[in-house]
């Protein structure tokens, strides 16, 4: 049986004043996490200072099995009791296989798209933020002073892409088409 990659996003609400402890928290959980097996990758979104108090921290594993393993871990327990004092809301999270988090059904009955649907509705997501995004962070880049690089560009181009596909564009669209979606 192949095994399928799996995705936990998982949010934190930060209390005012405590963002550094919870980076030094993120410094220890990291490599404990990191060491699990089945582990593939750790990515951090970080709050925008003075805007916002939410980290989202998307770390995924080669398998469900595992993902699950470290997220019901004693290590993770632990490190998870130690940081709750820094927490305004808890330890908010949800797994899911693949990219499937962007399509969750809005009724925990209801089934996962067909991929065939969801690559038409990423695609259609995607391209029209692709075309528009650069127009808005191009600019905004060369007004910091970032000189023009391929690189740096494409990772602040597809970092806000990824942001608002995962954060607003993907919910409402996905209410938006539910009846085809889900059909």
């Amino acid at each position: 049986m192949e095994k399928q990659g799996a995705s936990v996003v998982i949010t934190h609400q930060i209390i005012a004043g405590k963002h550094n402890e919870y980076e030094n928290w993120l410094n220890e959980i990291g490599p404990v996490c990191k060491n699990a097996v089945g582990h593939l990758d750790w990515q951090i979104i970080r709050p925008i200072p003075t805007l916002t108090s939410t980290f989202t921290v998307i770390i995924r594993f080669d398998s469900t099995e595992h993902l699950k393993d470290w997220m019901n871990s004693l290590d993770r327990m632990r490190l998870i009791e130690k940081v709750q004092p820094l927490l305004d809301k808890g330890d908010n999270y949800f797994i899911s296989s693949g990219l499937d988090f962007l399509f969750t059904p809005l009724k925990s009955t209801t089934k996962t798209p067909r991929r065939w649907k969801q690559y038409l509705v990423t695609w259609s997501a995607i391209y029209p933020l692709s075309l528009g995004i650069p127009l808005i962070i191009l600019p905004l880049l060369r007004i910091c002073g970032i000189p023009q690089y391929r690189y740096t560009d494409s990772l602040f181009i597809t970092g806000t892409v990824v942001l608002l596909m995962v954060y607003l564009v993907m919910p409402q669209y996905t209410k938006l088409i539910k009846k085809w979606l889900y059909k």
